[in-house]
């Protein structure tokens, strides 16, 4: 039997609210067992400080820019996963073998081979004297992938512990959304889907106190404007690049709703967030049942939802309606309903890939990033 490891990974997502930590036990390959799930709020400085960056940072040249506030931020955001770490070591039961560190996103242009994390694997593992994996996107960039989406593997996987029948999708809602579809051959494909909440976040924090839409309500309180929805539909689908399977929340604008109110905005938003995910979505799935029509009819199949998106009742309400519209059988389930927590399923699933990275096993594969071979990924810090 492989030998399992204990591993602590590190998700923050494109809100830059906070970090979702989980540990889990497993042998990198056929089983995983979550041992313990937790989510720490940034400080209000450092979500400041990281939104007024992000807004700043557009291109390589930014960075170099930014350097000197960069590094500053990048060192807060360290100390303080730091400190998240060293509290769970010391009410941990289990000794944490490996910590897998995301970071913070803060620039991600694939073309470019370009996604920069904010994070210093040196400094966290020097002060948790554990051994640290990050930077898990760079070698798939180098074997020509798109750097995402990584969690694939850890879904598949996830598919397959719990049985689940197949054809199944798992759609995760974060700031991008992305899917793994898994049809009845085992096969997978994943990609990213369009955005998930980062325009409605955007919006809601830019025309309120709030940092995103509870529930949906905001929105489910508008309007609708089909004129400026409409429009702004036509402009991506006429540059909709085909075979695109990585996205940032800068390739999608929210000016088109500018001179609308906050209500009517939010609702705008959110259709428009929908309508994305649920047309490309149902290619994809298209894709891996019927390679060779790719708008056959979908095969049925459950697709479970997780990420904070799942979250926002009126976005879930509209995609539902999206599939039902096209007398389309797909069943929406949040993953929950599976006894799986859907709030940490991108943090386990680092967790996970930071076993298999310091396995030497892949992590990215053609058929999830576009990488021209399978290629492990994540660079091994033991600094102490």
């Amino acid at each position: 039997m492989s030998k399992s490891y204990y591993s602590l990974g590190l998700m923050s997502g494109t809100s830059g609210d906070g970090v979702d930590a989980s540990v889990i036990k497993s042998d990198g390959e056929t089983h995983y067992e979550a041992i313990l799930d937790k989510y720490y709020k940034y400080t209000d400085e450092i979500n400041e400080k990281f939104h007024s960056l992000k807004e700043s940072i557009n291109g390589v040249e930014d960075l170099f820019k930014f350097k000197k506030e960069l590094l500053f931020l990048e060192s807060e955001i360290t100390l303080f996963h730091s400190n998240l770490v060293n509290e769970i070591i010391k009410n941990s039961k289990n000794d944490i073998d490996l910590i897998g560190f995301h970071g913070q996103t803060i620039l991600h242009i694939p073309e470019n081979k370009i996604s920069k994390q904010l994070g210093i694997g040196e400094l966290l593992s020097h002060h948790t004297k554990k051994t640290v994996i990050c930077d898990f996107r760079a070698n798939d960039l180098k074997n020509h992938g798109q750097g995402a989406p990584l969690a694939p593997i850890f879904h598949k996987l996830l598919v397959n512990q719990n049985k689940l029948n197949l054809p199944v999708t798992i759609l995760n809602i974060g700031g991008i959304a992305n899917i793994t579809s898994i049809n009845k051959s085992n096969t997978i494909i994943s990609s990213d889907v369009g955005p998930g909440n980062c325009l409605i976040d955007k919006w809601i924090r830019l025309n309120s106190d709030k940092l995103f839409d509870k529930d949906g309500l905001i929105a489910r309180s508008g309007k609708i404007n089909t004129f400026v929805l409409k429009q702004a539909l036509e402009n991506f689908y006429s540059s909709y690049v085909r075979g695109k399977r990585s996205y940032d929340i800068r390739d999608f604008d929210l000016s088109f709703v500018k001179d609308l109110c906050l209500e009517d905005g939010a609702a705008t938003l959110t259709e428009f967030s929908a309508d994305i995910i649920t047309f490309k979505m149902l290619i994809d799935i298209n894709k891996i049942n019927d390679p060779i029509d790719a708008y056959a009819h979908t095969p049925k199949g459950n697709i479970y939802v997780c990420g904070g998106g799942r979250k926002n009742k009126f976005l879930i309400e509209s995609i539902e309606k999206k599939i039902q519209s096209k007398n389309i059988e797909n069943k929406i389930k949040l993953i929950d309903d599976l006894g799986i927590d859907g709030d940490f399923i991108e943090s386990q699933a680092f967790a996970y890939l930071a076993t298999r990275s310091f396995l030497k096993l892949p992590i990215s594969f053609p058929e999830t990033t576009g990488c021209i071979k399978p290629c492990t990924g994540g660079i091994i810090i033991k600094n102490f």
